[in-house]
């Protein structure tokens, strides 16, 4: 099946002992099973099995839709095989299919944080292999086989269907037929044809074939305008040879008895066969602008490069990750159960079917973000002939596709749990995928509420060009970008960024009617500390990180993101020449640091190297009030080598007298100290401290020093597999954020979000 690159021939490059080794370093597989409870105490085990344990079992016997509220059925789906069909290779056995169905369950994992486990069950007999699945129904909230040979597989999946009142998807047949329906979407938009008026044919009747033509017959391409071949030929009216009933009810009245009489003006070929199935005097056949779907695995019916050497005009899509447009099941299958999962769906059916490739289609004609562009090495796509489907780290899929199919789960009859608030179950989609999405979430939507106008200083960087294209179009304001227009426009036009849209604009400041009066401004600033009105008069003219700050410090701008070509230490400084301290604040950097569903704010992790206790207690306030501005109610840490004394230094005795300056200002928010990052993170630890005032593990984390916010924020990052963002710049009198040197697109848009929002 065309699906991710399982073979290494579809454009991923290893040797055998390479993947033997992947497959046997550390622990051998690709699973584990991990507890979602702490396992730590005795009460712990009591609570988790015996006896308590008793209680959710009693409460599933009398109400069993409860075991979704109490056990992991709801979010867990068996990945099943006999190994009759094992990728290319044939019929291998239940035992070989293994190293497949891990890698299937990782990729649920990985794509949509649905939970998986692979069955391998050995029979050949369809019978045995139906009774042996079919009461498996309780442990699972889903059923993916996989790699089943055909007809076998048509048989125990409808079955299973008749018998289990949970999803059973074989991914082999629908996944393939859904992508394919997506980037057949796109290519009829492109070449401007009508489902109902385009001629089809496909090459192939095994599972994949059938369910292609099935499903492009639901969207709405008649019966009589589909034709299907096997390697016997046409598959018509009339016919005995190699027939069985799935074939059968496909057949069509006509007189084409070969693939290439098939594809005389035919509009759109569907490949599911074998290499070389398809010759140049078939694609020379078709109708103009044709569609061609090569999808054989590893290498397809015919390859893009000869289907250009002989026309122009075609769209060509495989399954292969080396050419555009990839049928690859994985945009499909974790997305399908993931909406299933969630209204708790009795099936998969056509409807959502549909809607996952419409979603699909849709999200390819998208502009595509920075991750899209890595997928590319690089060479952002744009939607065309050459993409004409989403690739399969798209970020945006996770939040796109799962409600596509939940709303067609709910409106065809089949969700037994309704989502209500549709516009949440988004939100919370990409806070699964990316912790960063839901803590940022807020903070959109409030944006969207009052818009802001955000100065993007570094207008000329592509980056800032794509971030405020982002940010404008996501309807969180206007986007201000300051450089020389024509460096900007020939940037935006490289990046394939469309400027001429309502609320960008372009400013350049030695163009600008208000040079004098920022130049006028920044010298009453800095006319005492050395600077003649010349150089004030230079830096607005050159600086487009000083015009920037000056708009926002007059009022021009609402805020301002910068940072992507300069070191932090300096933007800093040049914001500080612009832009007072906030009355009551002290300026530092906070940072958030996301992992395993906890979020802590860390604190001063940019500006003060080594704070006295006093500035201590002022980062304390001051994290703690941004803390609140994210919707936390703090409990404050501050953190030392030692713990409540021990033992005993002169640092920490700055962080122990920094508590008691918040004992004298009587501060609204929970604190204490001197405290190890253990103690503060962890209540069983805690809890040798009857003392201590935390009422809960801390969310605000106070450091000594500058130097170890930041070592232990980016060892959180780097070895603890931790979403950091920031550091966020609070405490100045109007919101400017600097963002790191080097910085995505989609880093600089949260950055310039979180400006609008001003977090201070």
């Amino acid at each position: 099946m065309p699906a991710t690159d399982k073979t290494g021939k579809s454009g991923v490059s290893f040797t055998e002992q390479e993947a033997l080794q992947f497959h046997q370093q550390g622990r051998p597989g690709k699973l584990e099973i991990s507890p979602t409870k702490p396992m730590a105490t005795q009460r712990d085990l009591s609570l988790a099995y015996s006896p308590g344990v008793a209680v959710p079992v009693k409460a599933i016997a009398e109400d069993p839709s409860r075991a979704f509220d109490y056990t992991t059925r709801g979010n867990l789906v068996a990945v099943i095989s006999n190994g009759t069909a094992i990728l290319g290779l044939g019929n291998l056995g239940a035992l070989a299919s293994k190293p497949v169905m891990e890698g299937k369950a990782v990729l649920f994992k990985r794509f949509a944080d649905v939970d998986s486990i692979d069955l391998e069950v050995d029979t050949q007999d369809v019978d045995a292999f139906i009774n042996s699945v079919r009461y498996l129904g309780p442990s699972f909230g889903g059923i993916n086989l996989e790699d089943i040979k055909a007809p076998d597989c048509f048989i125990i999946e409808s079955r299973l269907r008749e018998l289990m009142d949970i999803p059973v998807f074989h991914d082999d047949q629908h996944g393939t037929a859904i992508i394919a329906a997506a980037g057949m979407i796109n290519a009829l938009h492109l070449t401007g044809r009508d489902m109902k008026t385009t001629k089809v044919v496909c090459n192939g009747a095994g599972a994949a074939g059938i369910a292609c033509i099935e499903l492009v017959k639901a969207m709405g391409i008649p019966h009589e305008n589909v034709i299907l071949c096997d390697t016997k030929g046409v598959i018509y009216k009339g016919r005995e040879e190699g027939m069985n009933q799935w074939k059968s009810a496909h057949a069509v009245e006509t007189s084409a008895r070969s693939l290439y009489d098939a594809l005389k003006g035919a509009d759109v070929f569907l490949g599911v066969s074998v290499k070389g199935a398809l010759t140049e005097d078939m694609v020379r056949a078709m109708a103009p602008n044709p569609i061609i779907f090569a999808m054989a695995n590893p290498d397809p019916e015919i390859t893009p490069e000869e289907v250009a050497a002989i026309r122009e005009d075609a769209i060509v899509a495989t399954g292969r990750s080396d050419y555009p447009n990839q049928v690859n099941n994985v945009l499909g299958f974790p997305y399908i159960f993931r909406g299933a999962l969630d209204v708790h769906a009795t099936t998969i059916n056509d409807a959502m079917k549909v809607a996952c490739a419409q979603a699909l289609a849709l999200l390819a004609r998208e502009e595509v973000p920075d991750e899209v562009a890595a997928a590319y090495r690089g060479n952002r796509p744009k939607f065309g002939p050459d993409y004409i489907i989403p690739v399969p780290f798209d970020p945006r899929l996770i939040h796109t596709v799962p409600p596509a199919v939940a709303q067609a789960a709910m409106e065809s009859g089949v969700a037994r749990k309704p989502i209500v608030d549709m516009a949440t179950y988004r939100n919370q989609l990409s806070a699964r995928r990316d912790p960063v999405a839901g803590t940022l979430q807020r903070i959109f939507s409030k944006v969207r509420q009052q818009p802001k106008r955000v100065v993007f200083a570094e207008g000329e960087e592509e980056p800032m060009i794509r971030a405020a294209a982002s940010y404008v179009s996501q309807g969180l304001g206007q986007a201000i970008l300051i450089g020389r227009e024509d460096e900007i426009r020939e940037a935006a036009g490289t990046a394939g960024v469309d400027l001429n849209r309502p609320g960008i604009s372009i400013l350049n400041a030695r163009l600008s009617t208000k040079n004098q009066d920022y130049a006028e401004f920044l010298y009453g600033r800095l006319q005492r500390r050395g600077y003649l009105f010349r150089d004030c008069q230079r830096l607005v003219n050159n600086d487009r990180n000083y015009w920037g700050a000056i708009m926002v410090a007059r009022g021009d701008a609402d805020a301002m993101v910068t940072g992507i070509t300069r070191n932090y230490s300096v933007v800093l400084d040049t914001v500080h020449n612009c832009i007072d301290t906030k009355p009551g604040h002290r300026v530092i950097g906070v940072s958030l640091a996301l992992s395993r569903g906890r979020t802590v704010l860390v604190a001063d992790t940019a500006v003060i190297d080594m704070p006295t206790s006093e500035e201590l207690a002022d980062i304390a306030e001051e994290a703690a009030h941004v803390a609140r501005r994210l919707g936390y109610e703090p409990r404050v840490a501050m953190l030392a080598y030692s713990t409540f004394g021990h033992p005993s230094g002169e640092r920490s005795e700055r962080v122990r007298e920094a508590v008691k300056i918040l004992d004298r200002r009587r501060v609204d928010f929970e604190y204490d100290g001197e405290m190890g990052a253990d103690i503060a993170l962890n209540m069983d630890k805690m809890a040798a401290y009857p003392f201590c005032r935390l009422s809960g593990p801390a969310n605000v984390l106070v450091m000594p020093a500058f130097h170890s916010a930041s070592i232990s924020t980016k060892m959180l990052q780097e070895l603890g597999g931790s979403t950091v963002i920031g550091p966020l710049l609070v405490g100045l009198d109007k919101p400017v954020q600097i963002v790191p040197m080097g910085a995505k697109d989609s880093d600089i848009v949260n950055m310039a979000a979180i400006a609008a929002y001003n977090v201070t």
